[in-house]
C-alpha cells in the first residue's frame, strides 16, 4: 500500500524529522500555502501576430497592478494590503494581511509599441503585439 500514498505526502514522510510533523500532513503546513505558481494564474495565448496573455486577479484594484515589458519579457506583480477599520472599538488585536506576488513570461519576439491591459472584473488581459523578425546574423569576411 506504500505506494497508494500521494506524491507530497510520500515526499513528506521521507524527510520527516519530528514525530510532531504528522499533524502537517492532516492540518497542512503553513509554507505550502506559500507557492510562487499558485500567486496567481496567468494564461499566454498565442494569437497569430499578437500575444494574449490573461492573468486571474479577483478582489485587486488597478492601482495595485504593475505590468512592464523588459526585452521581452512581461512581468505582472501586484501588491496587495488589506485592512479593515472599525472605529469606535476597543482593540487587543487587529490584523491587517498584505501580500504581493509576480509572474513573468518570456516573449522573445514582443513588440514595445502598442502594447494594452485591460481589468474588467478580476480579469487582466495585456495584448501584446509581435515584432518582425529581425535578422541577428551578421556575416563576417575574413582577412
Amino acid at each position: 500500500m506504500a505506494n497508494m500514498i500521494p506524491y507530497s505526502n510520500y515526499e513528506r514522510a521521507l524527510r520527516r524529522q519530528f514525530p510532531f510533523d504528522m499533524f502537517d500532513d492532516f492540518f497542512g503546513s503553513p509554507l505550502s500555502i506559500i507557492n510562487a505558481n499558485d500567486a496567481f494564474k496567468m494564461d499566454v495565448e498565442d494569437a497569430g501576430d499578437t500575444y494574449v496573455v490573461t492573468a486571474y486577479l479577483a478582489g485587486v484594484n488597478r492601482d495595485e497592478i504593475d505590468v512592464e515589458l523588459n526585452e521581452g519579457r512581461l512581468s505582472i506583480s501586484v501588491e496587495k494590503t488589506e485592512t479593515e477599520e472599525d472605529r469606535g472599538k476597543n482593540y487587543l488585536h487587529k490584523e491587517t494581511r498584505s501580500w504581493s506576488a509576480s509572474r513573468g513570461v518570456y516573449l522573445k519576439d514582443a513588440a514595445a509599441e502598442g502594447l494594452s491591459a485591460k481589468l474588467d472584473e478580476g480579469v487582466l488581459s495585456i495584448n501584446v503585439p509581435k515584432q518582425d523578425a529581425k535578422d541577428t546574423v551578421t556575416k563576417v569576411s575574413i582577412d
